[in-house]
C-alpha cells in the first residue's frame, strides 16, 4: 500500500511538472506568515524566493542599476513617494490587480496598475516616555522647537537618500516650510545634534533609547508604539496596558501618509506567475497578517485589526502642495547638496 501511495504521488508530480520559480525583491522589514506563502507555492505549482534589498530606496537604486537584467519578477515595499522615480526609470510593467476594487480610492498608487497598493501607514516621530518622565523635559510642540540644541541633540531620523521614511520626512518639511525654509531647518536642527541614520532599522533597533541607544525622539512610524506593546513581555490582548511605553509627536509638518505597493518588474521570467503573486499581495490571510508582521494598516477595506491597534493613533495630515511628489529625487539632491554637504 504504501509503496502504491509513493508511486501515485510520484506521477502526480510529474504531471504537474517541477515548481514554476518565481523571484520576490522586497525591502528589509517585509514579512509574511510562512503558511501563507506555502499556501501560494501549493496553489501555483510554485516556489518563491525571496531577496531583501535594503530598505525602499535603497531597494529602488538597485533595481534602477540592474534594470536591463531584471533582480526579481515582482517587487513589493516601493512607495508613494519613490514611484515617480520607478516610472521614470521604467522599471515597472502595468497590472491591476482584481482585488484593487476593495481598495479605497484615497489609497490607489496609480490608475495605470504600476504598483498595487498592498498596505499604508503614517510616518511620526515616536518618543520615549520614560525618558522624557525621568528627565523632566517637556515635549517639543513644533518643528522649530525640535531643531533647538535642547531637542535636536535627541532626535534621530533616516537618510531622505536611502530610507523611504526619511524621504517622507523631508517631503513634509519641505511641504511645511517649502524648499529654503527646509533647507534652513536641516542644516540647523544637524548644526545642533539631529543624527541622521542610514535607513530605519539603524535609527530604531540602535540609535532610540528604548534599544539601547542615547536618541528619545526616533523617526518611526504612528503604529510603533502598538508594536511596543505587543512585543512586550506576557501580551494579552484581552488585558492591553493604559499606554504605550512610547508615543507619537504629531508635530505640524513633520508627519506623511506612505502607500507601499507590489508591483511587476519589466522583463520578468514569469509575468503571469507574478500577476498572481500581486492579487496574493491583496489576498484577505495576507491582509490580515500584515498589521502585526510590518506595523502598517492593510489597503483592503474591512481588514480586522488586533486589538492593540488603539496605541495606533493616527495624525491629522496636512495637503500636500501641487507639485510636490512630481520629482522627489530633485528635492534628494537638493538636501545632499544643500544640507549633507553644506559646511
Amino acid at each position: 500500500m504504501t509503496a502504491a501511495l509513493l508511486l501515485t504521488g510520484a506521477a502526480s508530480a510529474q504531471t504537474r511538472g517541477a515548481p514554476t520559480p518565481l523571484t520576490v525583491i522586497t525591502h528589509d522589514s517585509f514579512d509574511v506568515d510562512k503558511k501563507l506563502v506555502a499556501s501560494f507555492e501549493t496553489a501555483n505549482n510554485a516556489r518563491v524566493r525571496f531577496v531583501k534589498g535594503g530598505d525602499a530606496g535603497e531597494l529602488l537604486n538597485r533595481l534602477i542599476l540592474t534594470r536591463r537584467a531584471p533582480l526579481a519578477d515582482v517587487v513589493y515595499g516601493l512607495d508613494n513617494s519613490l514611484l515617480a522615480r520607478a516610472r521614470s526609470a521604467d522599471l515597472l510593467q502595468p497590472y491591476k490587480s482584481p482585488a484593487l476594487a476593495r481598495v479605497p480610492a484615497a489609497y490607489r498608487l496609480d490608475d495605470a496598475g504600476l504598483l498595487n497598493t498592498v498596505d499604508y501607514g503614517f510616518v511620526a516621530l515616536n518618543y520615549d516616555r520614560e525618558y522624557f518622565r525621568k528627565a523632566g523635559l517637556a515635549l517639543p510642540k513644533s518643528l522649530d522647537e525640535l531643531k533647538t540644541p535642547q531637542y535636536a541633540r535627541l532626535t534621530v531620523v533616516a537618510s531622505p537618500a536611502t530610507s523611504s521614511p526619511g524621504l517622507a520626512f523631508l517631503l513634509a518639511t519641505v511641504n511645511h516650510y517649502g524648499e529654503a525654509g527646509a533647507w534652513q531647518w536641516w542644516r540647523e536642527a544637524r548644526l545642533n545634534g539631529l543624527k541622521v541614520t542610514r535607513g530605519w532599522s539603524d535609527a530604531y533597533n540602535k540609535e532610540f533609547t528604548r534599544n539601547g541607544g542615547r536618541y528619545p525622539i526616533v523617526l518611526s512610524y504612528a503604529s510603533s508604539p502598538a508594536a511596543e506593546v505587543f512585543y512586550a513581555d506576557n501580551y494579552d490582548a484581552s488585558k492591553l496596558p493604559a499606554q504605550a511605553p512610547t508615543g507619537n509627536l504629531f508635530l505640524p509638518g513633520s508627519t506623511w501618509l506612505q502607500l507601499e505597493g507590489v508591483g511587476i518588474l519589466k522583463g520578468a521570467k514569469q509575468p503571469a506567475l507574478a500577476r498572481k503573486f500581486v492579487d496574493f499581495m491583496l489576498d484577505k490571510g495576507v491582509q490580515a497578517d500584515i498589521p502585526t508582521r510590518m506595523w502598517i494598516y492593510p489597503a483592503v477595506g474591512g481588514t480586522p485589526l488586533d486589538p492593540v491597534f488603539k496605541f495606533a493613533t493616527q495624525p491629522e495630515l496636512a495637503a500636500v502642495k501641487p507639485g510636490l511628489t512630481a520629482n522627489p529625487q530633485r528635492l534628494v539632491d537638493a538636501w545632499v547638496t544643500q544640507v549633507l554637504r553644506a559646511r
